[in-house]
């Protein structure tokens, strides 16, 4: 029997494709050929051991062999903090769900490969005989699903776990203060945990830090996760339940003086630990047990016994609060005792803006249990229902509420979401314009649908316009980085249209830093908005010179840019066509949109000779980039009044290969042509107005 100190900081790294290279890059602590480390904070660790705090905590009983009894399952309260910045970080619910069962796959041995281990561990596969439960109250007694989110940025710099911790305790969705250590298990799942993919600590504080943090690509095996990655949280709550790694206590595998060390485990043989599953490793004299989960294998997939014994040695040890975690007061505190109450009712729809005639489908997401539902449906067919999970159509355009009041013998609730469905009215005929003189608000009316998640979002000014006191506003400034916004438009009908159409819009803006960088899209759909395509996107930061510390307001027409949109194809060109502005905030300024236009453009496939240069009082500023592009080129000019402008592209042999007519608006201009479709070579862009001529090179890649 052995005793050991609890050892370093925790840390497993699976795949280098995944991290840039870090400053701090330590190559002697790498596999070969990679550029992360396998332990990105074992240099941490070392102060960390020097604490006091941490001394005091070294009196956890480590004695593998110590029997505890099993045939008694011990559960333990789960709480998944998603930190994330409104990208693919911030993984579905469903995602979770997958690592939960994964979880208790391993630990229970119902995982179908432990069967197919090397013959010299068949039969040493342990049921450890833990479990892994959502927990369902935080700790004020708040009723929730198991899962928090906050959105912070910080997500993406794990530098110091512990501000990660700090975002997540001011600013996640359910409670704004710690979540104990001793009362819950506490995984953080992030965009960047210190250059790994998880790490942990054994036992020794009952802080809220002394948890685990994952990246999401490890979490789980479907959304951002992968097979492969899944187990990653399996080898950290090893760590967490006081395993070392099978070579002992260090982030090292590979090196030989780990035979003289040991993981304080008797029926896992020594090994200098694999990076790969090489079955046959015997560097320190018996065969290594590579497929443990606590190797850093590709095919781990077991736990030994004595694994099994010392993790539930640490359950019943009072260090890190383990034995207070799994006790069933704690479990009937946090909702983990496997009684599951209605705490409260709420629904989602797979589309909340649809056509007449078209359907929607409903989904019950009730927390924590329901047995069953009655739903009314204002506006749709049918107008009720009790089915959990109910398919309606709506027909009439208009603006529709919908209620779903749960069931349960543990209690009833009832959500009603005000405003919920859109279907939207009749088609806009073009050409068009779109000046937003007839709203007083982009609320609750037919033609217009906001989107805003938090913070600000689009609204009518009457204070400020191009040529008029109405435009559409957002005020970004202030706003949180990462905010999405989104202004949607009606249908309009461009099945009538026959060779080119144009799309423009004018807009006012001021970066607010040097270093804000919000972008501006703009997104179309030809199926009444079940699925959006961006046709242009705005760095604001890089395009827009001016910058305003204050909150920015247009003070004259010269303010305002018109942006052409013309690539938007015969694809597009149907009955239900729609368009979105997307607003990406990233610390930015006030953004201002005005006079949206819509018009079919005729154009012509023959060159014109004979035409003098342009002059430069009716138009001027011409600036073509990137260049060399591959997929758009942005051409940016200035006309002194209203002008129609023809945009040809040409090859070397001078043969016409794009064609594009623009109503360009007085002031500065903003042209994005499509460029994909061209191949590799150089390019002459020609441009044409009021009897005259300039011609600029390009290249595309």
């Amino acid at each position: 029997m052995k005793r050991t100190f609890l050892s370093l900081l925790s840390i497993l790294v699976f795949s280098s494709g995944l991290f840039a290279q870090r400053a701090d890059f330590d190559p002697s602590n790498a596999r070969d050929g990679e550029t992360v480390e396998f332990c990105g904070q074992h240099k941490k660790s070392a102060q960390i051991q020097a604490t006091q705090e941490y001394i005091d905590g070294i009196v956890v009983d480590n004695l593998a062999q110590e029997f505890t009894p099993k045939g008694v399952v011990y559960y333990i309260p789960v709480v998944f903090h998603v930190l994330h910045n409104g990208g693919n970080e911030n993984i579905s619910d469903a995602q979770i769900y997958d690592a939960l069962d994964i979880l208790n796959r391993d630990f229970r041995l119902m995982n179908a490969d432990a069967n197919n281990v090397h013959a010299d561990f068949q039969g040493m596969p342990a049921d450890v005989e833990v479990e892994f439960r959502l927990a369902t109250k935080a700790p004020n007694g708040t009723c929730f699903t198991g899962i928090t989110r906050t959105m912070n940025p910080i997500t993406f710099n794990g530098d110091n776990g512990g501000s990660q911790v700090n975002a997540i305790v001011n600013g996640n969705d359910v409670y704004n203060a710690t979540w104990p250590g001793n009362n819950y298990l506490n995984i953080f799942v992030v965009a960047d945990a210190g250059g790994a993919a998880g790490y942990t600590t054994l036992p020794w504080s009952t802080a809220m830090t002394n948890g685990i943090w994952i990246l999401h690509q490890y979490v789980g095996s479907i959304g951002t996760g992968s097979v492969g990655a899944s187990r990653a949280l399996t080898h950290e709550v090893g760590h967490w339940l006081n395993l070392e790694h099978t070579w002992g206590g260090n982030n090292n595998p590979g090196n030989l003086s780990s035979c003289s060390t040991d993981d304080g485990v008797g029926d896992t043989p020594n090994t200098i630990g694999v990076t790969s599953c090489a079955l046959n490793e015997n560097t320190c004299g018996p065969r290594a047990n590579v497929e443990n989960y606590m190797d850093y294998s590709y095919c781990s997939k077991m736990f030994t016994q004595g694994q099994a014994t010392r993790m539930r040695n640490a359950l019943n040890s009072g260090t890190g609060g383990r034995s207070t975690v799994r006790s069933a007061t704690n479990l009937t505190n946090v909702g983990a005792d496997g009684n599951l109450v209605l705490c409260e009712a709420q629904f989602s729809a797979d589309r909340t803006s649809v056509c007449p005639g078209e359907q929607i489908q409903f989904t019950d997401e009730t927390f924590n249990a329901a047995s069953g539902w009655t739903w009314t449906f204002d506006g749709g067919v049918p107008a009720s229902s009790n089915a959990q999970n109910p398919v309606v159509t709506y027909s009439t355009p208009g603006v529709y509420s919908v209620t779903l009041a749960a069931t349960h013998p543990s209690g009833n609730d009832t959500e009603t979401k005000t405003g919920y469905i859109r279907v939207v009215p009749a088609p806009a005929n073009i050409p068009m314009l779109e000046g937003f003189e007839t709203y007083t608000t982009l609320n609750g009316i037919d033609e217009w649908e906001v989107y805003n998640p938090n913070g600000n979002g689009f609204e009518v000014t009457t204070t400020t316009g191009l040529n008029s006191a109405k435009s559409a506003r957002l005020m970004n400034h202030g706003q949180s980085s990462g905010s999405i916004d989104q202004l949607i438009s009606s249908p309009v009908d461009l099945s009538g249209v026959s060779g080119t159409m144009t799309f423009s819009y004018r807009y006012a803006y001021k970066r607010r830093t040097t270093g804000d960088d919000d972008v501006l899209r703009v997104l179309v759909t030809n199926d009444c908005g079940e699925s959006w395509t961006v046709r242009n996107t705005r760095l604001l930061h890089i395009v827009t010179p001016d910058v305003q510390s204050t909150s920015y307001t247009p003070a004259s027409d010269a303010d305002w840019t018109t942006v052409h949109v013309t690539t938007i194809n015969s694809t597009y060109f149907v009955d239900n066509f729609r368009y979105k502005f997307e607003f990406e905030s990233g610390g930015g300024n006030n953004i201002y949109l005005d006079n949206i236009n819509i018009y079919q453009g005729s154009s012509s496939d023959e060159l014109v000779v004979g035409l003098s240069d342009i002059d430069a009082t009716v138009f001027s500023g011409l600036n073509l980039f990137p260049n060399p592009t591959d997929d758009e080129l942005n051409v940016q000019f200035t006309v002194e009044t209203p002008q129609d402008v023809v945009f040809k592209i040409q090859d070397l042999t001078g043969k016409v290969a794009l064609t594009n007519l623009i109503k360009a608006n007085s002031g500065s201009n903003h042209v994005f042509m499509n460029t994909s479709e061209l191949a590799a070579g150089v390019y002459f862009l020609e441009v044409q107005v009021a009897g005259m001529r300039e011609t600029r090179q390009f290249i595309v890649k």
